[in-house]
Order: structure tokens, then sequence, then C-alpha cells
């Protein structure tokens, strides 16, 4: 197991919770994890490390939140995305980390600004969100950023937003969407060496963590409103987006 120091831990284990909270519909939420792992371990080595703690979570969210899922919209995203891992874990072997997440945060702002726009002239984007080539493209843009960056949350958060999904639907559909994504990406991280054994120690410690958070998102998510749902998703996942592109600087 790494060995940390009890503020590394303290940041660990918050982190944790934010991978649980993350599970349970606050999708931009996630984005604090991925920047603590970053902080504690290599970043491209993070995203190894975080890898199975977001598997463990998906399961506990499927497990909570199964019967909410819409499957038509798993289907349909499930084979860009994973066309946009492939091209996301060709990629890692040559990119450098600093150039391509300026560049998913700027994605994740204009789709930010596309949803905005709705909610102002929603007669601009009736037929947009439904088309074949939207999902493709949110798809292909998710599969590339989960790959590089575990940071596809709130890219599908916005996709499921913008085509109105409700709030309950929409979370049930990312927990077996990002389950069957997050496995599948396995065997590319493990090829990439991102995968260790001593790393897994330090994620089983982690789980009640992950478990507590989702519990705590789980009450949340039934008291809050669709509409304040809905700009929650909006305003986290500009901030995750702001925060990737600072990265940069």
């Amino acid at each position: 197991m790494p060995e940390l120091t009890p503020y590394q831990w303290m940041l660990a284990i918050a982190a944790s919770i934010g991978v649980g909270l993350s599970k349970s519909g606050f999708t931009g939420v996630g984005m604090f994890h991925v920047l603590v792992f970053a902080f504690l371990f290599d970043p491209k080595q993070s995203t190894g490390v975080v890898l199975p703690m977001l598997i463990v979570a998906d399961i506990l969210a499927v497990c909570t939140f199964k019967q909410h899922a819409r499957w038509d919209y798993v289907i349909k995203m499930l084979p860009p995305t994973c066309l946009g891992v492939i091209v996301g874990w060709l990629l890692m072997f040559k990119l450098n980390e600093a150039a391509y997440k300026p560049v998913i945060g700027s994605l994740i702002l204009a789709l930010a600004g596309v949803q905005i726009a709705r909610l102002r002239k929603p007669s601009w984007f009736d037929h947009i969100p439904h088309a074949k080539w939207f999902a493709w493209s949110m798809g292909l843009l998710s599969g590339f950023s989960t790959m590089l960056a575990n940071a596809a949350g709130p890219i599908m958060s916005l996709y499921l937003v913008t085509v109105a999904l409700p709030k309950l639907e929409l979370i049930g559909t990312i927990a077996w969407f990002f389950l069957i994504l997050n496995i599948f990406k396995v065997p590319f991280s493990w090829s990439l060496g991102l995968i260790r054994t001593d790393t897994l120690a330090l994620n089983a410690v982690l789980v009640p963590g992950i478990v507590f958070g989702l519990f705590i998102g789980r009450w949340l998510v039934h008291r809050i409103p669709q509409r304040l749902f809905d700009g929650l998703v909006l305003v986290f996942s500009i901030i995750a987006a702001l925060k990737l592109i600072a990265e940069a600087f």
C-alpha cells in the first residue's frame, strides 16, 4: 500500500466520499477526487488508482438506482463511447496530459453553454439533443475524456440533462452506463501499467468512504427539486471544466 501522511490520508478519504457522492447524480463533484488523486500520485498514474474505486461506486449506484435506468440511452451511447476509450488509450502512449485537459475542459464549457442557451431559448434545440450525430459526438468525447482523465461524468450528465431526462432516470442510466464503461476500461489501463496491486489495497481501505458518500448523495437527491438538480449539474460541470483548463497554466 502507498505510504501517505496523515494529511494525505485525510485528502484520500475526502476524495473517496466524493467518488460516492458523484455516483448519486452530482457528477461534477467527481472532479474533486480527480484533482486529489492527481495531487497524491502522478496525474497519469492516478487514473488507474481511481478506476477500481469508480467500479465499486458504480456497483453500489446500480444496486441503489437500477430500477430508474433508461436502457435505450445506455445502448445508444456505449458504441461511440467505447470507440472514444480506444482512441484515448492510443493517445495515452504519446500525448502529454497538459495538452488534452484544457481541450476536455473547453468542450465541457461549450456543452454547458448549449444547455444554458437551451434553457433560455428551448425552440432552438428541439431536435439537436436527440440527433444521432449529437449522441455520437457526446459518446466519443465521453470515451476520450474518461480514458485520459476520468472526466466523462460532467459530459454524460450534461448530455442527459440536455435531452430532458428526469433526475432519477439520469442517475440510474449513468450508473449502468459507467459500470459497463469502467469495466471495459480495465484491460486498457492494465496494459498501460496504471492498475497496480499496491494501489488496490488502498482502494479497499477507502471503500467505506465511497459507501458513505453514496448514501449522502442518495439522501440529498430525493430532497432536491428537478430544476435545482439540473442547475447544480450545470454549475458543477462548469467548475470541473474550469479546473481542467486552469491546470494547464
